[in-house]
């Protein structure tokens, strides 16, 4: 977790300017979040691997809301069919790289944060390098073998991983903390030798709508856990089927001989 500033008596001292005031008025309006929370969000670093159709709202909501710097990963480049629902996106950026896209976005939303483009495909010695500068970790990826690999360094650095998913109407999310010896991490639910059928946005579709709500909960999981001490989804998994609106749970526990987070828990 970031560190909280210093604090004299029972009055935190504000590093904050008279615009971030303004600008951040209304979360600081809130009890839960208040000046200190804002300052942790200012002074946080979240890394949002892929800059796609969950990436894209997760980078807006967390610019807007001041993490004061985003780390974008994505070795993708814009697309015109990526625009029916990558918001982050634009027609007149169509060929540009994905995260140079997304971090014109977040800089024209909201200049004050610092955008790191990183234009790789997220490999086991990448994220050994970014997971451990950063303060929380949103899996935006669509494929199986990269969040694992996103798991494994989130375990092995300890650090808060917040994983969605969207595919056709069909939407899931949750938090992995292993910070906690009692929270399950990703493998736990979704072993990494077992069978998995990836299924594809050109194959199968994806509803617009439904990537900007897993995105948005993503990135409302991510603020609670860098400045609130409010409960997050660890050890609980929503799924949501957006042809009724219909949100389902189903609570996680740890696998005791999870191949990836036993040996940090032994």
């Amino acid at each position: 977790m970031p560190k909280r500033p210093a604090s004299a008596g029972r009055f935190t001292i504000c590093a904050m300017n008279d615009d971030q005031l303004l600008r951040y008025s209304r979360h600081i309006l809130l009890d839960e979040i208040g000046i200190e929370g804002q300052q942790q969000l200012l002074d946080a670093t979240a890394l949002v691997i892929g800059a796609g159709g969950l990436g894209s709202p997760v980078a807006l909501y967390l610019a807007s809301a001041g993490v004061g710097q985003l780390i974008l990963v994505d070795d993708d480049h814009v697309e015109l069919t990526n625009l029916q629902r990558q918001i982050a996106h634009a027609s007149s950026r169509i060929g540009q790289p994905k995260v140079q896209s997304a971090a014109q976005a977040v800089t024209m939303l909201n200049p004050g944060v610092k955008v790191r483009a990183v234009q790789q495909r997220a490999d086991a010695a990448l994220l050994d390098e970014w997971v451990r500068r950063a303060d929380v970790v949103l899996d935006c990826t669509d494929n199986f073998a990269t969040r694992q690999l996103v798991n494994a360094a989130c375990v092995q650095h300890r650090k808060p991983l917040v994983s969605g998913a969207a595919i056709g109407f069909d939407g899931q999310i949750s938090v992995y903390d292993s910070r906690s010896a009692e929270a399950p991490c990703y493998a736990c639910l979704f072993p990494p030798d077992a069978p998995v059928e990836e299924v594809a946005c050109a194959t199968m579709g994806v509803f617009a709508p439904i990537v900007g709500i897993i995105g948005a909960t993503q990135a409302a999981e991510a603020l609670k856990i860098l400045a609130t001490k409010l409960p997050t989804l660890a050890g609980r998994l929503l799924m949501l089927d957006a042809r009724r609106m219909e949100w389902s749970e189903l609570k996680l526990k740890r696998d005791p001989i999870c191949p990836v987070c036993k040996t940090m828990h032994s």
